[in-house]
């Protein structure tokens, strides 16, 4: 939290000061805005980016009750909280906050994206429209998924950092629109990066294991660990899972081994992100909130940042290392 800010206006007043790179305690904090209400006690710090898929880290006096829209967001001891917003965000977002029986509401614009649209063609049909007989699966399968994603534990694991699982072409990003043999399906919420079979995927973060399934019906082997207060990494077409639900890891820890499982055309892993049902862009995370412990396998201090390769640089089986999901 800041310190010595003085409110100079005995009428309500909201300031936004965009930063781009700032000193926050003894972390790089990027793209910062802060608002200060009058009375100095509504003072809002934010660290992350305020675009669709950002995660947002903010800080609060402690004791103050904090409001995304309508939905109440929890608020740590010492003031600290998470929100985040989700692919297709509206261009302006409520945050009300209420401490000592005063309550002060203020919007924040979002930043827009437009997504490519990846055309798929001669996948197997049965992927594209999944047979009756699988449905309760499917259902039952998303239900598990939910709920590994529904906890809001009071850990602050996120707020050290996130580097990236696994170094490789990226070859999917978020929020791309996928079309297979001429049908638009879901869009693409995770960042796929392009491996051999069996290469390690580590923690890029610390946390709980919350789920770890070995054969799930679009996602094959997959792996949800809990970064605390609403804040979840996935892994999906795993080829083996290393870790079992209640694990504790730490940041670098081997966690799974890629594979091809599920609906995927060949080996790579994907890593999604969410704020409980909030889908999140993991490149985002990885540049506003880079890890800020001691990196692991001799790697240097600066972080790698995942760089989506355009399509006539990939080859052709880095080509086929997309999820169909």
């Amino acid at each position: 939290m800041l310190k010595g800010l003085k409110n100079s206006s005995a009428r309500p007043v909201a300031r936004h000061l965009p930063t781009r790179v700032q000193r926050w305690g003894s972390s790089i904090v990027l793209g910062c805005w802060l608002c200060i209400a009058a009375g100095g006690a509504l003072a809002l710090e934010f660290q992350g980016a305020w675009r669709q898929g950002g995660l947002l880290l903010g800080t609060v006096e402690p004791g103050t009750e904090v409001l995304l829209e309508d939905r109440a967001v929890k608020v740590a001891p010492d003031g600290r909280f998470v929100i985040a917003l989700g692919r297709d965000a509206p261009a302006q977002v409520k945050l009300t906050t209420r401490v000592s029986g005063v309550e002060s509401s203020r919007l924040f614009s979002v930043e827009r994206r437009s997504y490519d649209i990846q055309r798929v063609e001669g996948v197997p049909q049965e992927t594209v429209t999944p047979p009756e007989s699988v449905l309760d699966r499917i259902r039952e399968e998303a239900a598990l998924v939910y709920r590994a994603r529904s906890d809001n534990d009071p850990r602050l694991d996120f707020a050290g950092g996130f580097e990236m699982p696994l170094e490789g072409p990226i070859t999917g990003v978020y929020g791309s629109q996928r079309v297979y043999n001429g049908v638009p399906k879901n869009p693409h919420y995770g960042l796929d990066i392009a491996a051999p079979k069996g290469t390690l995927v580590r923690a890029p973060a610390p946390g709980i294991v919350k789920l770890a399934h070995r054969d799930m019906y679009f996602s094959g082997g997959t792996l949800i660990v809990d970064h605390g207060y609403g804040v979840t990494s996935t892994f999906i077409h795993l080829s083996d899972i290393l870790v079992n639900p209640g694990d504790r890891i730490e940041t670098g820890d081997a966690i799974a081994k890629v594979g091809a499982t599920g609906r995927a055309t060949g080996p790579h892993l994907d890593w999604r992100m969410n704020w409980f049902d909030v889908r999140v862009d993991p490149a985002l995370v990885v540049e506003y909130f880079p890890y800020q412990g001691k990196p692991y396998r001799g790697q240097s201090n600066q972080q790698t940042q995942p760089r989506e390769l355009p399509d006539k640089e990939l080859t052709q089986q880095q080509t086929a290392n997309r999820s169909l999901p």
